[in-house]
């Protein structure tokens, strides 16, 4: 029965499913949330499809800390990042659909400026924004576009593994987290000595992690992560901040070095359905450079506002042309 609940929400376009006993399955569309017709859901059938899909490593990871992350791909129906959790006693699933076909930026419609990051030799860049904002989607994007590209080795860490990259002129081994390494920065400890090009880390959610990354972009990697900021600047915040304050000055001069780029991103509903990408993005200029080193971060959104040759744009910007698209609606520029 879920097999079908899950097909109908791939047919309906459907980014994420909710299954939760006592309640009808729950879709979210173009940001939205949409209950499905029909009977409330029990127990017993996510009991039931719980078994069919998950290991036994993740059920007792699930019986132990009462949530459970994992990836899996169903035959007929598609792939999804699955996230089961206990609430009020019982299993509770959110379900992510993973798309079949990684989209090109072109694809996206995305600007030159973020191939033109893929295409760097070494070097850190940023994917930023809330849950759901896409980041996932455009870390895809850029490593396939190197994929394509370029004859080189690549690396990720994700938790879990979303898409599946195939070789093409790249090698690529995509790690998963805690299944292949224990944690990002384990797993980033040990592909510096995997002799890798380019290393894709899912998200840099601790200071080790934080601290092997700008090690790793500094050593001649090209490193591709992503945290969660609402702002290009923010992203640069939200990294020294992870250090004590006696280690700041020395990250701020390390991240002023190898910092490349920051892609800010936040989906908006689309004219006419589905959603569209808004990107903010920050080009590591000198002046840029010379700003982080300094720690005068607030002064960030001044310098995209008039770096537009280099290729930055604001948020605001960036949704005011997609309104003069007529991609998105004004009242969703003014919301957002």
């Amino acid at each position: 029965m879920l097999r079908t609940i899950l097909r109908r929400a791939v047919d309906n376009q459907a980014s994420d499913v909710h299954l939760t006993p006592g309640c009808p399955p729950v879709f979210r569309v173009d940001g939205g949330l949409v209950y499905e017709e029909g009977s409330a859901l029990t127990a017993e059938d996510l009991a039931v499809f719980w078994q069919e899909i998950a290991q036994a490593s993740q059920q007792e990871e699930y019986q132990q800390q009462g949530q459970c992350d994992f990836s899996c791909t169903l035959g007929g129906v598609g792939r999804f990042r699955i996230h089961a959790f206990r609430q009020q006693g019982q299993l509770a699933l959110a379900l992510r659909i993973i798309q079949d076909r990684i989209l090109t930026l072109a694809e996206m419609a995305y600007p030159d400026i973020v191939a033109r990051m893929s295409r760097l030799r070494r070097g850190l860049v940023l994917v930023t924004g809330p849950s759901g904002s896409g980041k996932s989607t455009t870390l895809a994007a850029m490593v396939e576009q190197i994929n394509r590209e370029r004859n080189c080795h690549i690396i990720t860490l994700e938790d879990p593994v979303e898409f599946l990259h195939r070789h093409r002129r790249a090698v690529i081994h995509q790690r998963e987290i805690p299944g292949d390494a224990a944690s990002f920065a384990a797993g980033l400890r040990g592909a510096l000595r995997q002799d890798p090009d380019v290393i894709m880390v899912g998200e840099m959610r601790d200071r080790d992690t934080t601290a092997i990354a700008l090690t790793a972009a500094e050593t001649g990697h090209l490193v591709l992560s992503t945290l969660h900021t609402a702002s290009a600047g923010g992203a640069v915040e939200r990294m020294v901040d992870q250090f004590p304050a006696d280690q700041q000055q020395q990250i701020r001069v390390q991240l002023a070095g190898v910092l490349q780029g920051v892609i800010a991103q936040q989906l908006i509903p689309r004219n006419g359905g589905g959603q569209v990408a808004a990107l903010e993005i920050l080009i590591a200029t000198p002046a840029v450079r010379n700003l982080i080193r300094e720690g005068n971060t607030h002064q960030l959104l001044s310098m995209i506002q008039t770096g537009s040759k280099f290729g930055m744009t604001t948020m605001d910007d960036a949704l005011e042309a997609l309104c003069r698209q007529q991609s998105i609606r004004r009242e969703d520029v003014v919301s957002y």
